[in-house]
């Protein structure tokens, strides 16, 4: 009876696929993945609870033949090889030496720059100063190209601005409100002299403003090259006495923090 049971085709029982809408998720789990999935979770949290309790038991004065070879600096830090070679005295030197002079290098090219920038910033402050003397509505800087050096040293200012006298009055000030125009005059004014006159002071308005920024810029500009003058000479003053100290010119600190000076001969 059992063998004609077993001789009768059966129904291939399939197991459930992936819903359509969860296509995306890949296949979908079945028993045997969940089991290997939960047993592997289980042996990584047995293996970290087993490394919580070694470090909450550790002994730290427990003894380990590493101690033997290791060292601590002064502040009780263990201080490790990292497998680096050291070099020879004559090769720091001669690195040393170069440190030196690219830091100078970079030094003086710092310290040109600075100084050209301070020349042109004191010469930009003459000129608008000039320009306030001559006239107190003339307020910025306006540069004029010409063909040959004769040609500069024939310019004539007022020859080619004028006297000033077609410049727009500058508003802003409670004085100048004052000394303003009265409403007769500004009715003797046609239309296209009081647009004119609006382009013109919007002209000036802008100019000033631009003026302003790029005073600012190059001030800020100033100020980092200072800095940075200021970080070079000091790099520079640590390797001269690194150099000296290597060359037992002068004195220092030993790495135990004892003070020492070279002794010298007495004459």
């Amino acid at each position: 009876m059992s063998s004609m049971r077993n001789a009768v085709q059966r129904r291939n029982h399939k197991e459930r696929a992936q819903p359509e809408e969860r296509k995306k998720w890949g296949l979908l789990e079945k028993r045997k993945d969940y089991k290997l999935r939960a047993h592997d979770h289980k042996a990584k949290l047995a293996r970290l609870k087993i490394l919580k309790e070694k470090a909450i038991e550790r002994n730290p004065d427990e003894f380990s033949f590493g101690m033997m070879s290791s060292t601590v600096d002064k502040s009780g830090r263990k201080v490790a090889d990292r497998g680096n070679k050291s070099l020879d005295m004559d090769v720091v030197k001669l690195l040393k030496t170069q440190d030196a002079g690219y830091i100078r290098t970079m030094l003086q090219m710092v310290r040109k720059e600075r100084e050209d920038l301070e020349r042109r910033l004191v010469l930009e402050d003459k000129e608008v100063r000039v320009l306030r003397d001559g006239d107190d509505r003339r307020k910025g800087r306006h540069t004029v190209y010409v063909g040959r050096k004769e040609e500069q040293e024939e310019f004539d200012d007022d020859a080619w601005f004028g006297k000033g006298g077609e410049l727009p009055r500058r508003v802003g000030s409670a004085e100048e409100d004052e000394n303003e125009e009265t409403p007769k005059e500004q009715k003797k004014l046609s239309k296209k002299q009081q647009e004119a006159q609006e382009v013109a002071h919007k002209d000036h308005q802008t100019f000033t403003s631009k003026r302003e920024r790029a005073q600012q810029r190059a001030a800020l500009h100033l100020e980092a090259l200072r800095n940075r003058e200021r970080a070079l000479m000091a790099a520079e003053e640590e390797l001269e006495v690194q150099r000296a100290k290597m060359n037992h010119t002068v004195g220092g600190v030993n790495k135990n923090g004892v003070k020492f000076k070279i002794r010298e001969r007495k004459r």
